[in-house]
């Protein structure tokens, strides 16, 4: 036996050896190929054939995979001098999969950073020119919809880079200044904008975003505005003081409360109400469109004097407590407060899937918007501050106007 494992031994010595050298070239040819530089030859689209083929340009937003040679072990990846995220995990020493960054300030990018990527790893780094264009804009939302001529708002959404036109409620806006990361538009309201309002339209270099609906629009889907259009049967009083809330368009509701305990619910108590009896949410026709297409709409003013932070603002259809939308934007998304205050005016959007807090607790959106408010889209609706916390409030006040639903996409 002992004779035989010996010759056993003999004969797997080779083999052994011949293993282990081709273990230590292929180590010695990984660490060789590791540590060169890195060679971009190319940018190819993420999506899967047959979209994944190579790109001429590409622009913020979009998942892409760079193409080359000794790309792992990256440390950081620029697009037009702005970091992007990524995962080294996913990479191989030829293909990187890289999210280019939302927001490139592409007018303070300078010169040579300019349609460059620039590709950093442990063993040394690379750029690789490639252009990259800013896409269409977008636009996510206007601070203040019903905001009066003169005053200023803010155009919030994507990509204002190179901004040709902005037409606001049919009038041409003559002056504005726009972010460098092209996030936001600030402008005057124009004089001369009609009460009936009209869309915002922003035209740049890349394109033309258009909002669905419209701005100083006191008519168009409007339930209550407390004054011309006013179906108010009971609750909090109104008010039409510009001293107490700057920037208003005549008569608004103020809401309040004072020393509201833990658990206070008692939402029938004045302030704590607006109560609106039988309003068109949506136009019969349209009862089918998804949840999601219509938003209740209207302006809150919350001064500095009376910072918000703490208890609960709900919007209610025909006082169905099991489908309740919340507002609350003293609450963080992290769960930490910060009090609240609007500087003004400031235009609040609740669409109508938002409707899914069942008695101050986590619950389920209505099925559809006959659901909600029934197949005729009229129902009474309701604004009511109450407190499902944990500490009372010690004060509360805001001014709420051009309550309203409108078609939102």
């Amino acid at each position: 036996m002992k004779k035989i494992l010996s010759n056993v031994h003999y004969y797997m010595f080779p083999v052994l050896l011949a293993a282990l050298v081709l273990v230590q070239s292929a180590c010695k040819k990984s660490s060789i190929y590791s540590t060169d530089t890195p060679v971009i030859t190319g940018v190819r689209n993420y999506i899967a054939a047959p979209g994944d083929s190579l790109l001429h340009n590409v622009g913020p937003g979009q998942w892409v995979v760079v193409t080359g040679h000794s790309l792992k072990g990256a440390l950081q990846i620029y697009f037009d001098g702005t970091k992007a995220s990524f995962n080294d995990a996913w990479f191989s020493d030829t293909t990187a999969i890289v999210l280019i960054p939302a927001v490139i300030a592409f007018p303070a990018v300078p010169t040579n950073q300019l349609n460059t990527i620039r590709y950093v790893t442990t063993h040394g780094e690379t750029s690789f020119k490639f252009s990259i264009v800013a896409p269409a804009p977008t636009i996510s939302s206007i601070s203040n919809e019903a905001a009066n001529p003169g005053d200023s708002v803010t155009i919030n959404g994507f990509n204002f880079f190179f901004i040709k036109s902005i037409v606001y409620a049919g009038k041409t806006v003559a002056g504005f200044t726009g972010s460098n990361d092209g996030t936001a538009i600030r402008m005057a309201v124009p004089a001369g904008v009609l009460n009936t309002g009209g869309i915002v339209t922003v035209t740049t270099n890349s394109g033309t975003a258009s909002t669905v609906y419209t701005v100083h629009d006191f008519v168009t889907g409007v339930a209550c505005n407390f004054d011309a259009i006013n179906t108010y049967p009971w609750g909090s009083n109104t008010s039409n003081s510009s001293t107490a809330y700057p920037g208003n368009n005549g008569y608004y509701d103020v809401m309040g409360a004072t020393n509201m305990p833990a658990g206070g619910t008692d939402w029938y108590n004045n302030p704590h109400s607006i109560n609106l009896y039988g309003v068109q949410w949506v136009p019969a026709a349209n009862i089918a469109s998804s949840l999601d297409s219509y938003a209740v709409k209207f302006e809150i003013s919350v001064p500095a004097t009376t910072p918000w932070s703490n208890g609960t603002l709900y919007i209610v259809a025909n006082y169905n407590f099991s489908n309740l939308a919340a507002y609350n934007p003293w609450l963080n998304s992290n769960g930490t407060t910060t009090p609240f205050t609007t500087n003004g005016w400031l235009t609040v959007t609740i669409p109508l899937s938002s409707f899914s807090v069942n008695n101050g607790a986590a619950g389920l959106p209505p099925a559809s918007i006959s659901a909600l408010i029934g197949s005729s889209g009229n129902n009474a609706l309701e604004f009511m501050f109450m407190n499902y916390g944990k500490t009372p409030v010690v004060s509360f006040a805001a001014a709420i106007d051009n309550i309203r639903v409108v078609k939102i996409k």
